[in-house]
């Protein structure tokens, strides 16, 4: 999993192989996840919650040097645009496995646990992302690195950005409420990518732009809520370096 969130590292073969991979190691459960969606719902954020703490989050100077020095804002755009590249890449791979799937019926069997499988990355990727930005701009999420994958995690399920001195931003489990939050978010981005399954091309291309379009969108509204939880309340172009 975790070298299916770095983007720059991997080719597209060896990015398809490992989905592929996971796919598979995901099947036997997707199996037995229950058929209402509340179900799948649920069978999906355990699956998430299990992979979430072995998402790595780099800190600050790691960012930096990975990055050619960046930092302020420069660092947070180029944080952005790694990740739509990313799941852009991921959307566009089991866009085009679906493709071909639909267009061998016998092998559509196989498309729920592709689709699990590309979902489960996306929101890693995403999750990675939002927890980098949170170092970009300076607020700390403390605890342990399982304690601060359930923040991250939660954040993400709401789209907002992390308030470390509220108490109930930085929980150490997740609530009913949050759960929910969630199970829903993960099902709506699974359900995005069933816009994936299309003959020839068509899903390949519907899955990277619209994952990409998504990850633009929850980067812009996370950093968003990042400046305004800056003590000085800097505007943009004005976070130090």
């Amino acid at each position: 999993m975790s070298r299916l969130t770095e983007p720059g590292e991997l080719e597209p073969a060896e990015r398809r192989r490992l989905l592929g991979r996971l796919a598979k190691a995901l099947s036997a459960g997707a199996k037995k996840a229950k058929e209402s969606g509340a179900g799948r719902g649920r069978w999906l954020a355990d699956v998430f919650l299990n992979v979430a703490p072995r998402i790595p989050i780099r800190d600050l100077h790691t960012l930096s040097e990975h990055h050619h020095g960046l930092t302020g804002e420069q660092l947070a755009d180029d944080l952005i645009r790694t990740a739509q590249k990313a799941t852009m890449t991921v959307g566009a791979i089991g866009g085009a496995l679906a493709a071909a799937q639909f267009a061998a019926p016998p092998l559509l069997l196989s498309a729920p646990a592709q689709l699990v499988a590309e979902t489960i990355v996306v929101a890693a990727i995403e999750v990675k992302l939002l927890a980098e930005l949170h170092e970009v701009y300076g607020v700390r999420v403390h605890g342990t690195g399982a304690q601060r994958a359930i923040a991250f995690t939660a954040a993400w399920a709401r789209q907002r950005g992390i308030d470390p001195l509220a108490p109930a931003s930085v929980s150490l489990a997740l609530g009913a409420a949050t759960k929910t939050a969630l199970r829903n978010r993960l099902m709506r981005t699974l359900g995005r990518h069933l816009t994936t399954f299309g003959p020839f091309l068509t899903g390949a291309v519907a899955g990277g732009a619209l994952n990409r379009m998504a990850t633009k969108k929850l980067g812009e509204a996370i950093r968003e809520d990042l400046r305004g939880k800056l003590p000085s309340g800097p505007r943009r172009g004005e976070l130090p370096t």
